[in-house]
Parts: structure tokens; sequence; C-alpha cells
């Protein structure tokens, strides 16, 4: 039997390896022709009954003559998803790769898994929309030890379902599939996955100025620069980690972005875009008197590597606590100090489109959540019609004064 457990290194870093038939068959005529597979069922025995089936096919000469429409009826969801998997780490961030095998892994797998891929049409997809919006959100999970506090906020709260929004986002991940299904030829067609239209917008908590200030005051001495940054420069917590010495020039007061850092792998920022911010000039006087010789993070840990989200947790509500700063729901994150800085810059009247720049939206529409801090644009936008009206202009005269200065 050649059969062997191939085992390789992704570009990633990450160990794979898998069940291979790798045999050469000789014909009645003398050629010989080598086949190379990896075996549809990952384990020994599978990857010999599959040799067995390729010999057989070639013997009767009926070895690559299988319709691939046939193929692909055969082939279910859960059978094609370590495909899409494959497909997704190769193509996309580690992030979003992570995202859509968890969408898989805890929704559309249970719903879709035995189903043939060419049997999916919009009558099912829609059936999962149903299903999903019945599920209870992940985020309200109970403990089976809960504590008293726990408990207590229980009361008259009812689990609170799937949000719209993350719907959409499980309902996108299954529309890739599909597309890369259709794209490798496993399906004739992709159907057309409808997302839900009206979505409420996120919700955003921000800080006022002088919650802002009160915060960088009672913070740690040592995680006063880190929190400057990320409310004065609008920084994601995944840049404050791959922050390096090198992305600055304190001189020009400039923050170049150019990374991200996610579960301990270094990306491009979200969306695919660098970008740079200029900074004021108290982040400049911090960063100045941060300088370490401990490697090249500016936020790092003692040794030198990269902050983690669970290492910025704690100090972060420390500094919260000691500057008195609570919410009636929720907690404020480090996220929420990204929305202050857009938030402080609409207030402030800077424009929408700038704003869009420093912050790194893709588009104006992500911006557009901090346009109703800025009441005086809209205001000072129409008090231009009221403006006195100014002499019109001649244009002939115009033109013979530029005549006679250029002759």
């Amino acid at each position: 039997m050649s059969v062997r457990l191939r085992k390789w290194t992704t570009k990633e870093g990450k160990s794979e390896e898998a069940w291979q038939v790798d045999f050469v068959f000789q014909h009645a005529d003398g050629r010989k022709q080598r086949v190379v597979k990896f075996s549809p069922v990952q384990t020994r025995r599978g990857a010999e009954a599959y040799e067995r089936d390729l010999r057989s096919a070639l013997l009767n000469g009926t070895f690559g003559k299988e319709s691939k429409q046939d193929e692909g009826s055969a082939s279910t969801l859960a059978n094609f998803a370590p495909r899409f998997l494959t497909y997704s780490e190769n193509n996309n961030k580690a992030s979003t790769a992570d995202t859509q095998q968890r969408h898989l892994e805890n929704h559309i797998i249970p719903f879709f898994g035995e189903m043939a891929l060419d049997d999916i049409g919009p009558a099912q997809i829609e059936d999962f929309k149903a299903a999903m919006k019945k599920k209870s959100s992940a985020t309200r999970a109970r403990k089976e030890a809960p504590t008293k506090a726990a408990i207590r906020k229980r009361k008259d709260a009812a689990p609170k379902t799937l949000g719209k929004k993350f719907i959409n986002n499980v309902l996108s991940s299954l529309s890739k599939l599909l597309a890369v299904a259709e794209e490798q030829e496993v399906i004739a067609k992709a159907p057309h996955v409808k997302l839900f239209v009206k979505v409420p917008k996120p919700d955003f908590d921000f800080l006022s100025f002088e919650e802002a200030e009160r915060l960088v005051a009672a913070a740690e001495p040592e995680w006063r620069p880190v929190l400057l940054v990320a409310l004065k420069a609008g920084l994601r917590q995944g840049e404050l980690m791959g922050l390096q010495w090198n992305d600055l020039d304190l001189t020009r007061g400039l923050l170049n972005v150019n990374r991200t850092i996610w579960n301990g792998v270094e990306d491009l920022p979200k969306s695919g875009r660098e970008r740079t911010v200029d900074l004021p000039a108290s982040v400049v006087d911090a960063l100045k008197a941060h300088r370490h010789l401990r490697g090249r993070f500016v936020f790092c840990q003692e040794d030198g590597q990269p902050l983690t989200a669970g290492l910025m947790k704690a100090p972060l509500r420390r500094a919260l606590r000691a500057a008195g700063i609570t919410r009636e729901q929720g907690q404020i994150g480090w996220h929420d100090l990204r929305h202050t800085y857009g938030s402080h810059l609409a207030m402030r009247a800077v424009p929408l489109k700038v704003i869009q720049e420093l912050m790194g939206h893709a588009t104006i529409e992500m911006t557009m959540r901090y346009a109703h801090l800025s009441p005086d644009t809209r205001r000072e936008a129409v008090s231009v019609l009221d403006r006195p009206s100014v002499p019109e202009c001649d244009i002939r005269a115009t033109r013979a004064v530029e005549a006679s200065n250029y002759p």
C-alpha cells in the first residue's frame, strides 16, 4: 500500500498533516501513471481503501471520468468546510479566518452540515435565518455556579437573543463559503444569501473630556502613555500592541499605523490599509518620556514581548475604578477609548472626512456615527444662505483685464 501521513508547515508556521495516497499504476499498454491524492477519509484504513478504489477505477478505465456535477451533488457542507477553511486561512487575515471558523462550528455546520451543497437554496437560508433569530446570545450564557451578584442581575432579565448585525456576519460567512464552492466547481451556482436590511446601528460609549482627563491622571504611571495614545491618537487595541519605535516620528509629531497584533499574529491594520496620525504635543511628550530599551515595541512586557489583550484588561479597569468612572450598563473597554477619540474630534467641529482619515475607516458611513456629536456643523452650513449677496461679476471685463496684463 502506498499511503503515507504527509506533514508540512504553513506560511503562518502552523503544523498540518493529512493522509495521502501516492502510487504509480502501469496500464496494459505499458504506460505508467502516477496518482497523488489526499484521502477523503483521514485515517490509515480510509486512505488504504481509497487507494484500492483508485486502482480499480484505473483498471476499469473510469478514473478521472466522474461527472463534476455528480461529485458536487454528493458533497455536503460539512465535508466541504475544511476546504473552505483552508481557502480562508490562505486569503484572509488571521482574525477573519478565526471568525469564519467559529461561525462554521457554532452556527452553520450544526444547521447545514448534513445537507448537500447544491440543495442549499433561498428557502433553506431563510429557515436558517429564522432559527438564528431564536438563538440566545453567547455573551449572556449562564454559568452553572453563578455568583450572588450574577443571580441578582438575572432577576426579571430575559435571555438576550442574537442581534441582526451578528446574524448578518454569520450569513456573510455562509455566502462566502458557497461562493468558494462555486469557484472551485463543487456546485454550479451559489445561491444568493439575503442579509437583514434594517439593522440598528450598534451603540457605542465614550468618555467626556473631563472623564478622559481623570482617567489619565488616575492611571498607574507606566500605563499613562498607552492610555494617552488610545485617547488622543485613536489606535485600536491591536494597533497599540503592534506599535514600534520606528513607526514614530516624534520630531514631526507623526505616528504611522503599520500593523496590528491579534492573538500573537502580526498583520496589516483593519481594512488592510496603513495610515498616518498627527499627534498632539501631550502625546509626543509622553512618548519621549516613555522611551525604553526593552525592544522594538513601544508598549511591551518586561522581556520586550508585545502586550496581550489579557494583560491590558486589568490596568484599564484599575484606572477606571481609581477615576470613579462607571456606567449603569456595561463597562468602558479599550475600543471605547478609540470611540472617545472620534467623538472628541467631532465635538471640536473637525470635518468628518478628516476624522475618517485619522481613524482609518474604510468608508465615510463608519465615521457618520459621530456626526450627531457635531451639532454646529449643519447650523453653520445653512447659515451661508443668509450671507449678503455679492455683486455679479462681469466676465467680459475680467477677460479684458487678463488680456491687458498678459499681452
